[in-house]
């Protein structure tokens, strides 16, 4: 082995926290004296705010509190990944912090048991960040239909990064529960879940991280752009599965309908926050077309993918399970789209 891969005293953190877009993710390393994954035992930090869209250079500093930690699939050993929320100079929710009132949120409605599923979509594109990874350089593939869970090169463009990120999930400790190739070519989706409370935008988040992690060995850069191509291409979402304890017993049918129908009593509230930019980037994808409802109504509908919300053919038949709100976005914040859900649902807010 090389000096540097020799086993050594201590062991990494790396702080991973949620930028000033709401949509980039930071990160940096802290060695720690002795290997943990209680994140109260580990210490509260700080980074340069200004560099980040958080703060102003005169008052720069912001905190990093560890609120989450996972198995470093990189570094592997005792070293780890550590999720973290924003404070300010005064020790309180910054206010691109959108983990504390989710967390509040779900402390709420603990005994309700909210569980949570969701399919995060994205989309390769080459070092550039322009071209989609394995397009043709000049011109467009053949149009969609056979890549949908495809197989071989002239389908499937990517997989290794797939399958590497998939098993560094797992090593993780992310509760990735599977993958497949979407519409698109070159666009793909893994799904996290079931994840209770606040564990959802935990697991989603640092997913994420390891997702464009693994992308930076093979050159290739990661969108979670809705719409990133114009035309008839398929967007990409966000798909979110929700479910409480009520819904998933015996009768839980009417739960379900129950908890539907007050979700289109605040379409407008949900479609602010199922993207960053305040339903902004949705727009370009939820037109009614390609799999998506209008972003201007709401409806549902049994095993109806143009729905706003839909329910599963099996869930009707067992008269119990979950729904699926179709609208969050692909670039969505998972505390925002999961606290939205359950003030709507559980806390009539």
């Amino acid at each position: 082995k090389q000096w540097y891969q020799r086993r050594v005293r201590g062991c990494q953190a790396y702080y991973i926290w949620i930028d000033g877009t709401g949509q980039g993710l930071r990160g940096k390393t802290k060695t720690l004296d002795s290997p943990t994954m209680n994140p109260e035992e580990l210490p509260i930090w700080n980074f340069d705010g200004s560099s980040t869209g958080q703060s102003i250079g005169t008052n720069s500093d912001i905190y990093i509190k560890p609120v989450a930690c996972f198995r470093d699939p990189f570094r592997r050993g005792d070293n780890i990944l550590v999720m973290c929320e924003t404070l300010d100079d005064q020790g309180n929710p910054h206010p691109t912090n959108k983990r504390r009132s989710c967390f509040e949120a779900m402390e709420k409605v603990k005994a309700e048991h909210p569980w949570f599923g969701i399919e995060q979509e994205y989309t390769m594109f080459d070092y550039t960040g322009r071209h989609p990874y394995g397009w043709p350089s000049n011109g467009y593939p053949g149009p969609q239909g056979p890549y949908y869970c495809g197989v071989g090169s002239d389908r499937v463009k990517g997989r290794k990064i797939v399958e590497a990120h998939y098993r560094a999930c797992m090593y993780a400790g992310i509760k990735i529960a599977g993958s497949n190739a979407e519409v698109m070519p070159s666009q793909w989706e893994y799904q996290v879940g079931p994840c209770e409370g606040i564990d959802m935008g935990d697991h989603l988040w640092v997913s994420r991280w390891i997702l464009q992690r693994v992308a930076e060995e093979f050159n290739v850069v990661i969108s979670f752009d809705p719409k990133p191509i114009e035309g008839d291409w398929n967007g990409a979402g966000c798909h979110t599965n929700v479910s409480t304890l009520a819904m998933r017993e015996d009768g839980g049918y009417d739960h379900i309908i129950a908890a539907v129908e007050k979700l289109s009593l605040k379409h407008e509230e949900h479609i602010i926050t199922y993207d960053p930019t305040g339903g902004e980037d949705n727009k370009r994808r939820l037109t009614g077309l390609h799999e998506t409802a209008s972003i201007d109504k709401f409806n549902y509908g049994v095993a109806h993918r143009g729905a706003s919300v839909r329910i599963p053919r099996q869930v009707e038949a067992d008269r119990k399970g979950y729904f699926e709100d179709r609208r969050p976005s692909s670039n969505a914040d998972p505390y925002d789209v999961t606290n939205r859900i359950i003030m709507t649902i559980c806390l009539d807010e």
